[in-house]
């Protein structure tokens, strides 16, 4: 089980732990995005601090319409105490859990500051 809460702008946020290839591990703040659908956004200035390996390049229809083109990387993250690999697309400011990372689990969001955010995998 994962659990974070809901902060003061009513965003759902999470404590995931990235490992690097290096070996770092960095502890970070996650908001749930359950309007992404991929695993992971990072803000390009932390891909490059842990170092993560490119894997590709993609593109992305934004809210307001406008194409993007970001990078795609290589991470690990601890998800539910156990190590995961996956791809993070570099963008962004703030990281974003997508509903990939979620798919096979129960998400319970109490939605009020404070509240509590549960993420369960499905039996």
């Amino acid at each position: 089980m994962i659990e974070g809460t809901v902060n003061a702008h009513c965003e759902a946020v999470i404590a995931l732990p990235l490992l690097g290839p290096a070996g770092r591990v960095r502890e970070i703040e996650v908001v749930i995005g359950t309007g992404y659908n991929g695993f992971l956004t990072l803000p390009p200035d932390l891909v490059a601090e842990l170092e993560l390996p490119l894997v590709g390049t993609s593109q992305a229809t934004l809210a307001n319409g406008d194409m993007e083109d970001f990078n795609v990387h290589d991470v690990t993250v601890l998800w539910d105490g156990m190590p995961r690999d996956i791809e993070a697309d570099g963008m962004g400011v703030v990281p974003l859990v997508g509903m990939a990372l979620l798919d096979g689990h129960n998400l319970n969001i109490a939605v009020a500051d404070g509240g509590r955010v549960v993420i369960e995998a499905m039996a």
